[in-house]
């Protein structure tokens, strides 16, 4: 599904580096930054 400039992004979930979930539409309302690491946790 791609997501043209200006739109709203699609509800996701993603689980943090403790293992906590995180839903973006419990963010709401508020900025969300979201930042990957490519290799991160890979031992590569």
């Amino acid at each position: 599904m791609a997501v043209e400039i200006g739109q709203a992004a699609p509800d996701f979930t993603l689980m943090d580096g403790d293992r906590k979930e995180h839903t973006l539409s419990d963010y709401r309302g508020q900025t969300v930054v979201l930042a990957w690491y490519v290799l991160a946790f890979t031992g590569g």
